[in-house]
């Protein structure tokens, strides 16, 4: 009898864990410099404090490091959000102090053109080589204040303009200290003094950036809007003309007029608003509504806004507007006309059809659309609300009190409206 050996057992697999993946490259907006440290460090899943010292260890390296930095700095974007980024290290701060100390060194170790012609040939060149590096450093850190303060600061908004103007203004006084000084005590070249003329251009010029960008946006918003309008003429003589005729000869009530007008109004919208949103005002929020009603039921409504109406689209006058034109359009087919007035005591609105009108008392009870969507809501709302309906059509009449309420005593409601209320 032959007997075989039982297979080995194979090893199980062990699930390795999925790695998480990492997060996106970017910079935060509220960073101590640029974010450009604390961003590599929250994608690599290194501390930060790693990865500034990887920095300083390569700028020590021929500006290795330095030159890594703004390229990271420039082409790593900022986090997703609203808000302007802002820099809790005062950089141009910063760069401002050691410019002082240059100045005044500058100052203190000055040489006439005479002592330098006394001095060995060996001490005339350290004496300029020395001097350029103190010249050349203090000009870098107080043009690079300026420059700051100017090109990153001005848009951060826990500085300011003010913060700016300071910053700037403080950074020419030492670079035209230090042109002066080199001027009136020569330090054996005259290559030197070229060095706080061009830091001085360079802050001075940095003021016409922010200028030069906002005549580019006005220059790009001005073509935009003159391909807008040749757009706008364009189409009006040729798209809405035939969305138009459409209407005419469709009737209001049929589908394609409905379709038609829905375009027309979307197309007028895109037009004529341009690339700001609609403010969510009244006027805003009634013709949209009525956009929709119209591709609901067959009834065409323009919505009609004269004065000055501070009413938004969330208070309690829109929501009874609303429920009076979703009213009309069920009951009464064809032209339903909104009217909005404001004022500087109110705003009224007017919702009219040309149904065949009703009587609010042969209303079922239970029906609570116009007693209590409409002219209860408003009466809650401390304003009023009037229904006036009869066979050439009804009419809604809202109005609601936006003057102080602290001199104005409230109007007594109108018999009609009274009894209305009464019955609803």
């Amino acid at each position: 009898m032959s007997s075989s050996a039982p297979a080995p057992a194979r090893p199980s697999r062990v699930a390795v864990p999925e790695r998480p993946p990492r997060p996106p490259l970017t910079r935060d907006r509220d960073c101590l410099v640029s974010g450009v440290s604390a961003g590599l460090a929250r994608h690599l899943g290194v501390p930060v404090w790693m990865v500034r010292g990887l920095f300083l260890a390569l700028a020590m390296c021929g500006g290795a490091g330095i030159l890594l930095y703004a390229w990271c700095w420039t082409f790593t974007p900022w986090a997703e959000g609203d808000g302007t980024p802002t820099r809790r290290m005062p950089v141009a701060w910063l760069l401002l102090a050691p410019a002082v100390l240059g100045v005044l060194l500058v100052a203190l170790g000055g040489h006439s053109a005479d002592d330098v012609r006394a001095e060995m040939p060996s001490d005339a060149a350290v004496v300029v080589v020395s001097s350029a590096v103190v010249v050349s450093a203090t000009v870098a850190l107080a043009a690079g204040a300026g420059l700051w303060a100017t090109l990153i600061d001005r848009t951060d908004t826990a500085r300011g303009p003010r913060h700016t103007t300071i910053l700037r203004i403080l950074s020419i006084l030492l670079l035209a200290v230090t042109f002066g000084l080199l001027l009136t005590r020569p330090v054996g070249s005259v290559a030197l003094v070229l060095i706080p003329l061009a830091g001085l251009l360079a802050v001075i010029s940095s003021t016409l950036i922010p200028r030069w960008r906002e005549l580019a946006g006005e220059r790009v918003r001005r073509i935009r809007q003159e391909q807008r309008s040749e757009m706008a003429a364009h189409l009006h003589d040729s798209v809405l003309q035939t969305l138009a005729l459409i209407q005419n000869r469709a009737g209001a009530s049929s589908e394609a007029a409905r379709l038609a007008r829905a375009q027309e109004r979307e197309l007028r919208a895109w037009l004529y608003d341009g690339d700001a949103p609609a403010d969510s005002d009244l006027a805003t929020d009634l013709r949209d509504y009525a956009g929709g009603l119209e591709l609901d039921y067959p009834v065409r409504i323009d919505v009609v806004s004269a004065g000055l109406s501070t009413e938004r689209a969330s208070g309690e006058l829109a929501a009874a507007a609303r429920e009076a034109m979703l009213n009309a359009a069920r009951h009464a087919e064809g032209e339903i006309s909104v009217y909005i007035e404001g004022s500087a005591t109110g705003v009224d609105v007017f919702v009219r059809d040309r149904g065949t009108g009703f009587r609010l008392d042969d209303v079922p009870s239970d029906r609570l659309g116009v007693r209590e969507s409409i002219i209860g809501r408003m009466r809650r709302a401390g304003g009023s609300g009037t229904l006036r309906s009869d066979e050439n059509g009804t009419e809604v009449h809202l109005r609601i009190t936006t003057g102080p309420r602290g001199g104005s005593t409230p109007q007594p409601a109108s018999p009609s409206q009274s009894e209305e209320d009464e019955r609803g």
